[in-house]
């Protein structure tokens, strides 16, 4: 009986991942953007009851690990918020890869604010001289608010980490821009700031210190903060973010979300990327807080 029962389990373990291995007979590894990430795996998990015998393996680490990885050839699509670069292109070209560009929505790039803090708005300007190496705003009293809670005045810096494509759009969006305005020497990050891994992690820190700024992709967005109202340039009406303004571009720190293939998509891959960029893909694209490539009907 003992010996049944030990035979018995073997087969039905056996038959387990007989039928493990053949639910997914196509592996989509797919790494990049910490800001896609989660709609990534939004995609992936709705993809399953699309074509069950595809399995995607989704992983962050930030728009430039997922390039790095498609120049190596270990992935098969890479998720950016930013355009390869093109010291990136040259690496790709050089290993023999033929990055192709695919834009599959929009994202707000927010600035987020503690919920006590009396800002409402800002301009390029302004976050130049707070996030800017160089700037002059250094405490809150500097822009004219005082923060309750906030009993340093010192204003707490929260960026990214460098490899991330937010990281980048926020630099050439706006410290570029302030650059050129003259209101800081270069259009890089100052010394000093908090530098956090993921876009989660700058929004969790921002929740909870009165004197913090910070900014991330807007579908990272909560009740506990406060989303500043953008101006490009002073005298002009700020825009605040969301996913119509991010489709109209009426925002000023709109930025497209792409996706990187190592040539024209084939066979199973272009099926996924052809239902991505279709209503279902896109409707869910929508529902995670960004803005979608054309008007869409969802349920």
């Amino acid at each position: 009986m003992k010996l049944t029962r030990v035979l018995l389990s073997s087969v039905v373990m056996s038959l387990t991942f007989a039928g493990a291995s053949q639910a997914a007979n196509t592996l989509i590894q797919n790494k990049g953007s910490d800001t896609l990430v989660n709609v990534a795996q939004a995609w992936a998990e709705e993809y399953q009851s699309v074509k069950p015998d595809v399995a995607l393996a989704i992983s962050g680490g930030g728009s430039g690990t997922g390039i790095a990885a498609m120049i190596n050839g270990t992935v098969d699509i890479a998720n950016s918020s930013r355009q390869m670069k093109k010291k990136e292109l040259k690496r790709a070209t050089d290993s023999g890869q033929k990055p192709v560009e695919h834009v599959v929505g929009y994202d707000a790039l927010a600035v987020f604010l503690h919920m006590d803090n009396p800002m409402n708005a800002l301009s390029f300007n302004q976050l130049g001289k707070i996030f800017g190496r160089g700037g002059e705003f250094t405490k809150w009293s500097d822009l004219g608010v005082s923060v309750p809670g906030c009993g340093s005045d010192k204003i707490v810096v929260v960026s990214r980490q460098n490899n991330s494509g937010t990281y980048a759009y926020f630099k050439k969006a706006v410290l570029k821009s302030a650059a050129k305005a003259g209101v800081i020497v270069k259009g890089s990050f100052r010394q000093g700031t908090l530098d956090m891994h993921g876009s989660k992690d700058v929004v969790d820190l921002v929740e909870k210190t009165p004197c913090a700024i910070g900014y991330s992709g807007l579908a990272y967005a909560t009740d506990h903060l406060k989303l500043a109202c953008i101006a490009k340039a002073e005298g002009e009406s700020c825009v605040s973010p969301s996913v119509a303004t991010a489709s109209n571009r009426s925002y000023p720190i709109a930025r497209p979300l792409f996706m990187y293939t190592n040539g024209e998509p084939q066979g199973e891959i272009k099926e996924y990327m052809d239902w991505i960029m279709s209503d279902a893909g896109q409707c869910i694209l929508k529902d995670k807080g960004y803005a979608p490539m054309r008007d869409v009907s969802c349920p």
